[in-house]
């Protein structure tokens, strides 16, 4: 049962690193919003110094600490996550997005919605591209929202 259950997961991760940096970050995602941790470990570098910061939370070094964070995270299901992409810097080996993330939360008042700023680092290894960084921190509602129209300056 074990090597079947390896088959799987190196099938998996396979199968998720074989595209981009951007379609990479859509399977993180929607592997959030399912509450499928394997498919998001499967977007995880296989290294000992990936590292991931939840807001608020301690610096998660390796993935078995990773794993266990979001599996007590998705512990009740699929995060209510959207996202909306702010920024992005590409080369040819590596990829940093900056991402709002809008997460829904349910407190003893009722629903309300969650801004985070996050961080999501992208290396292109011989296998493709894998997370290799993940740092998010407590945003701001209205966050992200179209910028003021500038004041012409003349230059």
């Amino acid at each position: 049962m074990h090597g079947a259950w390896l088959m799987t997961q190196s099938s998996m991760r396979a199968a998720v690193l074989a595209g981009t940096p951007d379609e990479l970050e859509i399977i993180f995602y929607d592997a959030l919003r399912a509450g499928d941790l394997d498919r998001v470990m499967a977007c995880w570098a296989d290294e000992d110094d990936i590292v991931c910061i939840h807001p608020g939370g301690l610096r998660l070094i390796g993935l078995a600490a990773i794993r266990s964070a979001f599996a007590a995270m998705l512990r009740h299901g699929g995060l209510g996550v959207r996202t909306q992409r702010v920024g992005c810097v590409q080369t040819l080996a590596s990829a940093v997005h900056s991402v709002l993330e809008h997460v829904s939360v349910m407190l003893p008042d009722g629903p309300r919605e969650a801004v985070v700023c996050a961080t999501n680092v992208y290396h292109k290894t011989p296998r493709g591209w894998c997370l290799v960084t993940h740092h998010a921190s407590p945003g701001v509602v209205g966050e992200g929202a179209a910028p003021a129209a500038a004041a012409h300056v003349l230059h």
